[in-house]
């Protein structure tokens, strides 16, 4: 089983690729499907890592939004089963 080590590398390589992405600009971004899809799957990727990141973690390190980001990723799944 994956621990809170892996998730917090999962979120963070997550967040490299999406700033590595977003460096290309507004108008990259807008004009590629591809690159939006992208984008939201790695949003995503940081959600679930939230919800598995062990909840004595998540309270030791309260100052950050965790149920915020976690409802990110719940967002953009219900807005993609429409």
């Amino acid at each position: 089983m994956r621990g809170t080590q892996d998730r917090l590398r999962d979120i963070l390589d997550a967040v490299d690729r999406i700033e590595t992405e977003q460096a290309k600009g507004k108008a990259a971004f807008d004009h590629s499907e591809l690159t939006q899809v992208w984008m939201v799957h790695h949003l995503m990727i940081i959600g679930e890592a939230v919800r598995a990141i062990d909840p004595a973690f998540r309270q030791l390190h309260s100052s950050i939004p965790w149920r915020k980001i976690a409802g990110m990723r719940n967002l953009l799944v219900a807005k993609g089963e429409r």
